[in-house]
């Protein structure tokens, strides 16, 4: 199966193995799939699956280095990417309401930038604006250093705070990597934009809007109705998680050797629009869920949202997977910051989701072969029918 791994910056490893109680009924499968991930390294996981069988809620490894604790299967973690779901949720429900076009340039909505005119704001959601990514990137073979975000000189400046206009002129500051429309590249700074983009059109910061429209208690009069994701935030500058968490650390090279840091906390501003968010596995599954049933967007839009580029399975937002050995198709989208990843999957109706969260430690891990070997089980144990993943 064709899956997305986890940006290589997800450094993690092992940790003697320990377990979460899972709600529901026993599912073997599932909870083997899960400690595969342990076995390969990674410190700990949660897991929560919603599919006919009803919820399984599951957690493995460690909550933290040192401790015997499992992770707490109804912990906070920093979702990274998966923030680019729900910005681009925002930015659709806009356009269905007529106060942002789909086609229109950026340009024109922030005119402080210059940006070129050719780039619509499809363009930012789909990474089709060639803009460069200012966490750093990598095209045609080249790589290019952004701002700090991996190693000592990232561990350095990991509570320094970044002004989101900053991050899109250190962008500009680089030659794009090709004319808008012409090639896809994925690039943080296209959320930096689609964010900024939400502040300017409605007068409201991102993190207002965002719960305005989403996170707020069920109840509201307003379309589309917040979902009440009580353990969903958008942090700002805060360094700490509230709530249960488990620990996630960095293992990183330095001088010669080999280092291990606590990066729990950390300023997310880095990432803003692009991966600053907080969630839980309950709500990312109450998101994605209510949001592949159509309760978030009109169905033209999910169309669009839902309508993959044709070289990278890239839509607006999310990512589609057509390849699943069961037949049908998966949409999705993983994210990480540095020590946390997070998954979230889901059929195309929404009764049939997975969403985890995976933490880092001071350990190799294969990551390229390895990982890409435990998704793989993951998701066909979840929608494949557990014994397609022995």
């Amino acid at each position: 199966m064709a899956v997305t791994a986890l940006v290589v910056t997800l450094l993690a490893g092992g940790s003697a193995p320990g377990t979460a109680a899972a709600a529901g009924q026993d599912r073997p499968a599932l909870q083997e799939a899960m400690q595969r991930f342990i076995d390969i390294g990674f410190t700990g996981m949660q897991l929560r699956v919603h599919d006919e069988r009803g919820e399984w809620v599951g957690g493995a490894g460690l909550r933290e280095l040192g401790e015997p604790a499992p992770p707490p299967t109804n912990g906070r973690f920093r979702i990274g990417s998966n923030t680019k779901t729900f910005v681009a949720t925002v930015v659709l429900q806009l356009v269905a309401e007529g106060r942002i076009a789909l086609d229109a340039p950026v340009a024109g909505y922030l005119p402080r930038f210059e940006l070129d005119p050719g780039i619509t704001v499809r363009m930012l959601l789909q990474h089709t604006s060639g803009l460069f990514n200012h966490t750093g990137d990598y095209y045609g073979g080249k790589v290019m250093p952004g701002l700090p975000s991996t190693g000592q000189e990232w561990v350095d400046n990991r509570f320094r705070t970044y002004q989101p206009d900053e991050l899109v002129r250190f962008a500009l500051s680089r030659e794009p990597l090709f004319p808008p429309g012409r090639d896809w590249n994925y690039s943080n700074t296209n959320y930096v934009l689609a964010a900024l983009l939400i502040e300017e059109v409605t007068g409201h910061s991102y993190a207002e809007e965002m719960r305005r429209r989403i996170l707020e208690p069920v109840g509201s009069d307003r379309e589309p109705r917040p979902l009440g994701l009580s353990g969903t935030e958008v942090p700002g500058t805060r360094t700490g998680i509230r709530g249960p968490h488990a620990h996630a650390y960095y293992r990183y090279p330095d001088a010669g050797q080999w280092k291990t840091v606590d990066v729990t906390r950390q300023n997310p501003s880095l990432v803003f629009g692009a991966g600053d968010m907080i969630s839980t596995t309950r709500d990312l599954h109450t998101f994605f869920s209510a949001l592949m049933s159509g309760k978030l967007l009109p169905a033209p839009l999910l169309a669009e949202m839902r309508t993959p580029h044709d070289k990278s399975g890239f839509g607006l937002g999310v990512r589609v997977e057509n390849s699943v050995p069961c037949g049908g198709t998966l949409y999705f989208h993983n994210g990480n910051t540095i020590g946390y990843g997070a998954l979230m999957y889901s059929t195309a109706d929404g009764r049939r989701t997975l969403t985890a969260s995976i933490t880092g430690v001071d350990t190799e891990v294969d990551l390229a072969t390895k990982f890409p070997q435990a998704l793989d089980k993951l998701l066909k144990a979840v929608f494949c029918g557990e014994r397609a993943a022995g």
